[in-house]
């Protein structure tokens, strides 16, 4: 057997092509045949043209009979492919002399993509196209074509490429691989599971393949799982030796809090401010997960523990993604905490000259308590005695910036304690799996007086009826929102959409204010807006979706979402929580472009029927898998390749038998091969 070769030794790639697949985690031959397909496409057959059908995936072949260019905001082109059962567009938003002349009339084509339903009929944008002979065409693949994850720089066909030159290696026996899970699992060994995956036989039951039951699959499956389950618990055994300082309340600071609040705590709210007093009063660092559903408080059970850390004489910090979300807590906390004679240091990326240095000066010397952005993390911000992190969204930060927030406050072998926080409520088999490492809570209760949000989905047809119901609201002195979410993916185009959008309301209820909030405009500009809307100045806020997260405006009582199909549950979910904040029964509408897709349905079936977090969470791992939940497409986090949660969670009760009959070699070669180093990111 010949030896696992570094990919820089492989003929043809040279420094630059192995640094970039070095980003997607590739180094050694052996790392190619563990990146996995994101999925399969089907391209064994030809569909005629009168049986495509919109939101499938097809391959079509046929003659073009039409090509022009439209001018508009942008050139766009559009070509017609015909065969002898019917027609269907081809539409290009962005398109080069190469495309004009391989979509040239007469020129027979063989196309790829998803069909949608457009302005004359169905058509596929940007499909992928390959040039015919007159009179041939090229073989049809015997088995499903994987598609791999690829990065800027290294395309589908080279990944494509030196996935099947190391499988041929491994297959010929010129490549070592250990088969690291004792027996044979699912009856089949590494080798052919992963034989399997890249390349399907034309027998394979492709079905199963794309689903993910196929024993290849799960065989991988269950080795993943067990990867991550030998890293977890080498986390769990480093930071049982871990020290932490003590937080312990002798003045009752955190109670005087809770006293003076102008409303009573929830159950929900009390219980988790005891789990966390708990922690802190440990010498072990607390590493908590409170996961709280939009509007449940969470900000009070923050504020409680950085009165608490306050009262021990240590310092403690709360940072926020985004500079509206942090604003609205320094906001929020400073109404708590003055009262108790804390006041917090705030510091942002706008925080600049003669007041970032006050600031910095009171965070190395007296201050207990800072609240701010990504700006915390960064180098030459020095804590005098950092004791307590708290992290708000927490899936919205890269690892190395928690890290780094984390080590500002590791003196004199002490380490901080941790609270991170969520308004994504995340389903029981991902907490016990991606979370294993932390200590959850749970707030499941609503405070009293709030009253569930009314959802109604509506056709884009019936956009007149609902311009009216939104007159009717304002007119009430209620405010609300309009929602543009992104069209295309490019931050320009969606602010354009917004802006045009906010321009042709205006011109629809010119009786009222209205406002707009997208990506593009500067920090300073968007706070200014939200302060108007805060105060009433504006009736309707026209907005991208930077508002999901941390926006709090009572008064803002209707929500209606464009373009609800294209955005996830969790999404939908965050949105709509940004009303029914206050007394008013509030409502949702979600916008839609029919026709809907059969997933698209789904989402918007599961909105109008209930408005529990939790439940939401479930069906969103149903319909869109671990890695969207959990916003882990990031660096070094926990993430999983081929295993499925909510698919694959009866495996979850063979993989800790499994642990106890590996050496420590075996799980090394295990937690390299799966995670590796991504190991020493774990413990954020």
């Amino acid at each position: 057997m010949g030896p696992d070769r570094a990919l820089s030794d492989l003929p043809g790639i040279g420094d630059r092509v192995a640094a970039r697949l070095g980003g997607l985690g590739l180094v050694r031959e052996s790392d190619l045949l563990f990146h996995l397909p994101l999925r399969f496409e089907d391209r064994t057959r030809i569909t005629p043209l009168n049986r495509v059908r919109p939101g499938n995936t097809a391959q079509v072949e046929g003659r073009i009979v039409h090509q022009a260019i439209r001018y508009g905001r942008t050139r766009m082109l559009l070509a017609t492919l015909a065969d002898e059962t019917g027609q269907l567009a081809l539409r290009f938003f962005r398109f080069y002399p190469s495309q004009l002349k391989l979509l040239a009339e007469g020129r027979r084509l063989r196309c790829y993509g998803e069909v949608r339903a457009g302005p004359g009929g169905l058509e596929m944008a940007h499909p992928q196209c390959q040039a015919l002979g007159e009179n041939e065409s090229p073989p049809l693949p015997e088995s499903l074509t994987p598609v791999y994850p690829t990065t800027q720089g290294v395309g589908q066909a080279t990944i494509a490429r030196l996935v099947a030159e190391a499988l041929d290696r491994l297959q010929g026996g010129e490549m070592a691989l250990s088969d690291l899970l004792p027996g044979r699992p699912g009856g089949i060994n590494l080798g052919d599971a992963l034989s399997t995956i890249h390349a399907p036989a034309p027998d394979e039951d492709l079905g199963a393949l794309i689903d993910g039951t196929h024993p290849a699959v799960q065989r991988l499956a269950l080795e993943e799982l067990l990867a991550h389950h030998l890293a977890l618990a080498r986390m769990n055994r480093a930071r049982s030796r871990q020290r932490a300082p003590e937080l312990v309340d002798p003045i009752g600071l955190g109670q005087r809090l809770l006293e003076a609040l102008p409303f009573r705590p929830t159950g929900a709210q009390s219980r988790v401010i005891d789990e966390i007093r708990a922690d802190l009063a440990r010498a072990i660092p607390m590493r908590r997960l409170l996961q709280g559903d939009v509007g449940s408080g969470k900000t009070v059970v923050a504020a409680a523990a950085l009165a608490t850390a306050a009262a021990a004489g240590r310092q403690a910090a709360i940072v926020a993604p985004t500079e509206i979300l942090a604003e609205q807590h320094y906001r929020t906390l400073s109404e708590y905490l003055l009262p108790l004679g804390l006041e917090p240091v705030w510091l942002a990326g706008k925080v600049q000259g003669r007041a970032r240095a006050e600031a910095l000066e009171q965070l190395a010397g007296d201050a207990v308590i800072a609240v701010g952005t990504h700006a915390l993390f960064q180098k030459g911000v020095a804590f005098r005695d950092l004791a307590l992190v708290i992290v708000d969204e927490q899936h919205r930060f890269g690892v190395h910036q928690r890290l780094a927030l984390a080590d500002k406050g590791r003196a004199g072998g002490l380490q901080p304690h941790q609270l991170v926080m969520t308004a994504t409520p995340i389903p029981r088999t991902l907490a016990m799996t991606a979370y294993a490492g932390l200590d959850i809570s749970v707030l499941d209760e609503l405070p009293p007086g709030r009253k569930p949000v009314t959802t109604v989905a509506a056709s884009q047809q019936r956009r007149a009826e609902v311009i009216e119901r939104l007159r009717l609201a304002l007119a009430e002195r209620r405010q609300a929102y309009w929602v543009c979410p992104l069209i295309e993916e490019s931050e320009v185009l969606e602010a354009e959409a917004a802006e045009t959008r906010s321009r042709e309301l205006a011109r629809e209820l010119a009786e009222f204010r209205v406002g707009l909030i997208h990506g593009r405009m500067k920090a300073s500009e968007k706070q200014a807006v939200m302060a108007e809307f805060n105060a009433g100045e504006i009736d309707l806020l026209v907005a991208t979706t930077v508002i999901e997260v941390g926006v709090d405006v009572p008064n803002a009582s209707l929500m209606i979402i464009e373009n609800a199909e294209r955005l996830g549950l969790s999404q939908l979910h965050q949105l709509r929580g940004r009303v029914g904040r206050g007394s008013d029964q509030a409502a949702c509408v979600l916008l839609y472009k029919p026709p809907l897709g059969e997933t698209a349905r789904a989402r918007l079936q599961v909105m109008r029927e209930t408005t529990d977090g939790f439940l939401i969470a479930e069906k969103d791992l149903e319909l869109r898998g671990p890695g969207e939940v959990l916003g882990t497409r990031q660096t070094g986090m926990l993430r999983f390749r081929i295993a499925d949660l909510a698919r694959d969670e009866q495996l979850l009760d063979r993989v800790a038998d499994m642990a106890a009959t590996l050496d420590e070699v075996g799980a090394d070669q295990l937690i390299q091969r799966w995670i590796g180093s991504a190991e020493s990111f774990v413990d954020v």
